[in-house]
């Protein structure tokens, strides 16, 4: 009978292992602030990302471009789908058609990211396209991020205070989230939880895996997604 092989070495899965997911519920409170608040997660995460788009675009260096390239794929990745599975089916919860209206919003706009995302992802910094794509893509973030800040957020804590504990319970499951999704876009997934965390199960292994081999900012090779 044919043996048939694994699809990734004993010695990769054990770098997997170790690099990826080495425990996200003991290292995820070195990331953000106790008792923090889910505006106050998702807005340190879109800070992150303006700086990595900014460390990108003010460089001639291509190698410091790709680091931080692959920094904001990473980050910016990991961060729509968690606020998919976290934060938008509680707009649907605790506000009514109301948040029904806002997170169907929300997840066309995700969607364009996620395809304007999957087309950088692929690019070398070396490529005359590598700055003019993510200056595409950060136009139409950036009035995503704009939107979420000024609108949707607040109106989402307004909705909570009369949940106590609920704001940073959803803080911590969203880090917890990040830790376990796919680091790269797959727009094909879409932006339905439920098909999404499906899908999700199947990539982010394989993304986590080939973010060994891809280079990261201060000479790392792949972030721990489990602290950040």
């Amino acid at each position: 009978m044919m043996r048939l092989r694994p699809l990734v070495s004993a010695p990769m899965m054990g770098a997997f292992r170790q690099q990826a997911l080495p425990c996200a519920a003991r290292h995820f409170s070195a990331s953000v602030k106790p008792n923090s608040s889910i505006s106050e997660v998702i807005t340190k995460d879109h800070r992150e990302l303006e700086q990595y788009y900014n460390e990108v675009i003010n460089s001639n260096d291509p190698d410091h471009q790709q680091r931080f390239g692959n920094q904001f794929t990473w980050e910016l990745a990991r961060h729509s789908v968690a606020e998919e599975l976290i934060v938008y089916p509680a707009f649907e919860t605790h506000m009514g058609d109301k948040g029904h209206a806002m997170a169907e919003d929300d997840r066309k706009q995700h969607h364009r990211v996620k395809e304007l995302l999957k087309e950088f992802q692929n690019m070398k910094a070396e490529s005359v396209d590598y700055v003019p794509k993510l200056k595409e893509l950060w136009t139409v973030l950036s009035q995503h991020i704009k939107e979420e800040e000024e609108h949707d957020l607040p109106a989402l804590e307004a909705a909570l205070q009369s949940a106590k504990g609920e704001s940073e319970g959803m803080a911590k499951k969203f880090g917890l989230t990040k830790a376990f999704v796919p680091s790269r876009s797959h727009p094909s997934a879409g932006e339905n939880p439920y098909f999404e965390s499906a899908m999700g199960m199947l990539a982010a292994p394989i993304d986590h895996i080939a973010d060994i081999f891809r280079k990261f900012p201060g000479n790392t090779t792949s972030p721990n997604p489990s602290t950040k």
